[in-house]
């Protein structure tokens, strides 16, 4: 199965964050900024990395960019060229759209003209975002070190009415399964017998290689 590709619009701290995540967890990027410096700052992190106008309808076709899977809208102060670049990129049809929003008028608008999702970035790190659009069943995504963190999973469908033992998760992918949320019950260090329900929220902690790995088989579950 081919991987996903992604691109990302803007190279400022929130964007070239998702850029790096995205790279690092093995996902061809295409990091895309209108300054010279900026690309050739993220140039050895991310897989291409271009110096293009985004609000210029003929250079995003140029880098066809219809064709990644998602794209990335991070600009920073320039809330009308995220605008224009918006409305160019639904224009040019592209699949799934994510929009960097400054405040909730600019999230408003972007998402009535065509935004798939808007994030806030005082809200929701890069980092974290870059792990959302790799797995929609992760509801977050915590990092306790550099090397290992926590997520929260929607159990997907394959899991339901499965136990942990017939999922094995510490066996397949290393990673431990802290606790399960069922509404608002809490069960932590639940049992190997203990049964996966729809709507079940599953905490895992473990290695970021290892979570990545588990992430993306859920990704393609």
């Amino acid at each position: 199965m081919a991987k996903k590709q992604y691109a990302v619009i803007g190279m400022g701290r929130f964007g070239s964050s998702i850029a790096k995540a995205l790279t690092d967890m093995g996902f061809e990027v295409l990091a895309i900024d209108s300054s010279e410096q900026r690309v050739q700052d993220v140039v050895g992190t991310v897989t291409h990395a271009v110096s293009a106008d985004s609000t210029d309808e003929e250079a995003l076709r140029a880098l066809g960019i219809r064709n990644f899977d998602v794209v990335v809208v991070a600009i920073g102060q320039d809330i009308q060229a995220s605008i224009l670049t918006t409305l160019i990129l639904k224009d040019l049809g592209v699949k799934m759209l994510i929009v960097k929003a400054q405040n909730e008028l600019h999230g408003k608008v972007v998402h009535k003209i065509g935004a798939d999702k808007v994030v806030f970035p005082e809200r929701d790190m890069g980092i974290r975002v870059a792990h959302h659009l790799v797995s929609p069943n992760i509801l977050d995504y915590i990092e306790l070190s550099d090397d290992y963190s926590i997520v929260e999973i929607k159990a997907p469908w394959h899991m339901i009415g499965k136990s942990l033992k017939q999922l094995d998760i510490r066996a397949k992918y290393k990673c431990n399964v802290m606790a399960i949320k069922t509404g608002a019950k809490m069960n932590i260090a639940p049992y190997a017998d203990d049964l996966i329900h729809e709507d079940d929220i599953i905490v895992i902690v473990g290695k970021n290689s290892d979570l990545t790995n588990l992430e993306i088989a859920y990704s393609e579950g």
